[in-house]
């Protein structure tokens, strides 16, 4: 009798499974280090706009609270290309809270959020405060 080499159906359809099940896996833990990296853009950019923010403070050396949203991104020197990247631009930052005050002890608080363009699927924003601290929101805007 003929002895005939190669793989049966069942090996082989054995393996595309096993290729399957582990590209199911990986698929999701790869986009999750994709979107970091992109992320990784956007929080340079906010580090960039807390160090306006700090020059801005100690320029105007005057105490209160500057409002939701002030100082603007344009008021600190921005237009727009200079926070123009790869997968963010001015659009996606914002400037939500900033204190300021004067004295002894002076205290100058600020949040920065930004906003994940279109093709991040998470997180849906972060935020920076004036402690460095950052805060991830997941899910939908």
């Amino acid at each position: 009798m003929e002895s005939r080499k190669g793989f049966t159906l069942i090996e082989l359809m054995v393996v595309i499974l096993i290729v399957g099940l582990l590209a199911a896996v990986a698929i999701p833990i790869i986009r999750g280090r994709i979107d970091a990296t992109k992320w990784s853009e956007g929080k340079a950019a906010m580090g960039t706009i807390a160090t306006s923010l700090r020059a801005y403070a100690a320029m105007k050396a005057t105490g209160g609270n500057y409002g939701k949203g002030l100082p603007t991104l344009e008021e600190l020197g921005f237009t727009a290309g200079d926070l123009q990247g790869s997968y963010f631009d001015i659009s996606n930052y914002e400037v939500t809270k900033t204190t300021y005050k004067v004295g002894a002890k002076g205290k100058f608080q600020y949040t920065i959020t930004a906003t994940a363009p279109a093709g991040i699927t998470t997180p849906s924003k972060i935020t920076l405060n004036e402690k460095g601290v950052w805060k991830e929101k997941k899910g939908k805007n």
